[in-house]
Formats: structure tokens, C-alpha cells, sequence
């Protein structure tokens, strides 16, 4: 193969936690983080949590000279906290909001107001199309017992759904963010099995950072150690995720993570590390046909169709499992309105004994009267404002499930196309390529 085209892509990722008045140094880190953009120069930054606007603006106007293109992603309550600076100019943006994104009564968690979502951008690299995408999925508050499990996996469902279908015509695919998930948790394995994306970290050729690639680690102040309870060192869950094309090859030459502190400062970036990869692009002119390499490759091929079956049916499981706890949820919220309004029943029919018998006294004071009259009423709204919200969930998880349903059903179809395919382990390592379109049975 006879390589026409080589460039070089710095892609830099970062969680700025830039949550005011609730972060730490908040003003002071956006300082230095401006600062180092501007030394280090990459090609392509992401960030997640600029919950601020003001925060995005001072960027912009700080990396003006050498970040010239961006974009801010607006979504949810206190928007999606998405931006993208570029020095290759931006053609194209869209946001896709997940449908799913926790509770809006458990507001000491926040993500819910946050609106998480997908951000892509369409750049011009040379002469290659590019689909850069910056994410931020739903937190893992506890993984001992994670009732946000089910939110995380159908965000990970939707955003493979997103990448797959919005990157047919890309001829490189670079995806950047804080998954809240670790390498081997189930949405990671069904995000890079389905749409063929290579992790960084595993791929580079050369490595520079925190053991084991985490970023978020217990030497850095901001953390908690409590939150990684029991991973004593920390955990790895911003990733930079990468695939290339038939009209593109895509490597990581070197990889590296910040490690806590930052040298002539007294406090780091943000609570996680800041990751970049050097991606190197090889446009080439197609050697081989799609069918020549799927023929000389069915076992391989067959064994990936296979693992992604499982993939799904344990995300389905999980989502089902999502199912029944919404459900419960409304049957409660239910339940609890009817007491309710049986309660403001009754304290009517109380009421309206005066005016029944002539000259009869109220038998409640007033103000307990309207007291509880007011809880009725309160009562009644919270568990109607609850059931509209958990039959919205419903039919997301409901959605979710179905769709998964019908990818099995295709990947099986399709897995009955290898007459040679080889027995699988759903234990092996998650395949490092598949094509974008492994939902497709007439393939």
C-alpha cells in the first residue's frame, strides 16, 4: 500500500469540573488552563463540565490566535458544559441529547440539570473529513450499588447509535471525553465493539503518565478518597477513542496524561487529568474491496459478530433491569396519589359538614384546615410531576430495549451468514475494530 498523505493530529481532553461557586479555584484553573492550550498548541481540544458560558468565551478569546475555530454546545438546565476548539476550521456541529440522565430530585448530584449529550464536529484535516466528537455520560456515584447503571448503558447505546450513523462518510473518527466508565465496564465494551473506535491508551506506541492510564487518581487534591473506595490508586474513565477508514489509516504514535500536580502552580487543572494523543492520519487509495477483506477473514469476523450478540444481550438484560425499577417507581408514585387525593377527599367531606347541618361547628381549626389541605395538594402534584417523569423514562428504557432487540435479531441473522464461525468467550478482549455498519445483515 502506497501511503499519499501523512498528518500528524494533537488531540488534547479534559474534564474542567467548572462548577462555580461549588469548584475549587475555579477561576484561577480556567487561568491556567488557558495558559498551557496556548503553549502547547493541539490540534484539537475537548472539554467536558465549562458548565459556564463566561468560562467558554474567556477560552475562546484566550486561544483565539492559536485555537481560531470552537464551539459551544448548549443543552439541559445549565447546558451540556460540550466545547471544542480547532485549529482547523469547523464546518458542521450538531447535538445529540441523551434521552435518559438521572433523577431531577436528586439535585445534589446535578446531571440531570446538566442535559448530557454528544457533540460532534465535521473539520477539514488535510484532505481527509473528519468527525470529531466530545461526550460527557452520566456519573458513577456508587458502583457497589448503581441505580444510574441502566441511564449510563443507554447513554452508551445512544452514543454508538450516534457515531455509527453520523460517521458513514468520515474518513476519520475521533471521539474524546469522560465516560464515567472504566475500560472493561459494559457500555465501554459495547461503545467500542459497535462501532470499531480503538482506545488511546492501548494502542500508543509510546506512553507518558499515570500508571495504568487513570485520571482520576488519589495523589490529586481535589479528589475525595472516599470516591475510589476500592481502587486505591484511581481509576481510568477520559478516554480518547480513535478509527480510521478505508480511505484512512490512524494511529496513536504517543499518548500521555497529566500527573496531579502542575509544575509552578499550587493546585492542578481540574479534579481529573488532562490526556492528549499524536495521532498520525495516512489517506491511501483503497487496495482491496470490502468483500475481498471480509472473505479473508470470516473467523475473525464471525468471532467479533458473536461477542457483539453478547455485548448487547447483557446490555438488554441490564436495561430490562432499568425496566422494572422505573416501573416500581411509578407504581409507588401512583399509589402514594391516590392516598393523597383520598386524604383531600375526606377533608372536603369534612368541610362541607357545616354547610350540611345547619347551625354545626367546624370540627378543625382553620389553619390546621388549610395546613392540611396544602399538604394534599402538594402531595398530589409532586406524585404527578413524578409519574409523568418516570412514564418518560419508561418509554426511553422501553425504546432502548426494543432497539436492542432488533440489533440482536440482525447480528444473528448476519452471524448466520459465517457457516465457519468459530466459538467465542464472552471473556476475551473487546475487539480493537469492527465496521461501522456490524448492525447491517445483508452484509
Amino acid at each position: 500500500m502506497a501511503h499519499s498523505d501523512s498528518v500528524s493530529v494533537r488531540v488534547f481532553s479534559l474534564n474542567c469540573w467548572g462548577i462555580h461557586y461549588l469548584s475549587k479555584q475555579c477561576a484561577q484553573r480556567y487561568a491556567m488552563i488557558g495558559e498551557m492550550l496556548c503553549k502547547e498548541e493541539h490540534d484539537i481540544v475537548l472539554l467536558q463540565e465549562v458548565w459556564s458560558e463566561k468560562d467558554y468565551l474567556f477560552l475562546k478569546q484566550k486561544l483565539a490566535c492559536c485555537h481560531p475555530h470552537s464551539h459551544y454546545f448548549k443543552s439541559g438546565v445549565i447546558g451540556s458544559g460540550l466545547a471544542i476548539f480547532s485549529k482547523h476550521r469547523i464546518h458542521d456541529t450538531f447535538l445529540y441529547r441523551y434521552s435518559l440522565n438521572g433523577y431531577p430530585y436528586m439535585a445534589h448530584h446535578g446531571d440531570w440539570f446538566g442535559g448530557k449529550a454528544v457533540g460532534m464536529a465535521i473539520l477539514s484535516i488535510g484532505s481527509l473529513t473528519a468527525n470529531v466528537y466530545v461526550t460527557h455520560l452520566h456519573a458513577e456515584y456508587c458502583r457497589d450499588k448503581d441505580s444510574y447503571l441502566p441511564h449510563r448503558v443507554v447513554q452508551a447505546w445512544e452514543l454508538q447509535q450516534f457515531v455509527r450513523h453520523t460517521s458513514a462518510a468520515a474518513d476519520v473518527v475521533i471521539l474524546g471525553g469522560d465516560l464515567n466508565m472504566h475500560p472493561q465496564d459494559l457500555g465501554n465494551r459495547l461503545l467500542k465493539a459497535s462501532t470499531g473506535l480503538r482506545d488511546s491508551y492501548l494502542e500508543s506506541a509510546k506512553f507518558d503518565g499515570c500508571e495504568d492510564g487513570i485520571t482520576l487518581i488519589a495523589d490529586n487534591p481535589f479528589i475525595s478518597k472516599k470516591t475510589l473506595i476500592p481502587f486505591e490508586k484511581g481509576i481510568r474513565i477520559d478516554y480518547i477513542l480513535f478509527k480510521g477508514s478505508s480511505k484512512a489509516d490512524i494511529y496513536c504514535d504517543f499518548m500521555s496524561t497529566s500527573k496531579g500536580s502542575v509544575p509552578d502552580h499550587p493546585f492542578p487543572y481540574s479534579d481529573h487529568e488532562t490526556l492528549t494523543a499524536k495521532l498520525r492520519l495516512e489517506a491511501h487509495a483503497p487496495a482491496e474491496t470490502e468483500s475481498d477483506r471480509t472473505s479473508k477473514n470470516q473467523d475473525s469476523a464471525a468471532g467479533k459478530v458473536a461477542e457483539l450478540v453478547d455485548i448487547v444481550t447483557e446490555a438488554r438484560t441490564e436495561v430490562k433491569v432499568g425496566l422494572h425499577c422505573a416501573e416500581r417507581m411509578r407504581y409507588t408514585a401512583t399509589r402514594t396519589g391516590v392516598m393523597g387525593l383520598a386524604l383531600l377527599v375526606l377533608e372536603l367531606a369534612i368541610a362541607a359538614v357545616p354547610w350540611l347541618a345547619l347551625g354545626a361547628e367546624q370540627p378543625f381549626p382553620r389553619t390546621s384546615f388549610y395546613m392540611l389541605a396544602a399538604l394534599c395538594f402538594a402531595i398530589l402534584l409532586t406524585t404527578s410531576l413524578l409519574y409523568i417523569f418516570y412514564t418518560m423514562e419508561l418509554k426511553s428504557l422501553q425504546g432502548a430495549e426494543d432497539q436492542m432487540r432488533l440489533a440482536v435479531g440482525s447480528l444473528q441473522e448476519k452471524l448466520r451468514g459465517f457457516p465457519l464461525a468459530q466459538p467465542h468467550s464472552t471473556q476475551r478482549k473487546p475487539p480493537e475494530g469492527l465496521e461501522p455498519s456490524a448492525f447491517d445483515p445483508e452484509e
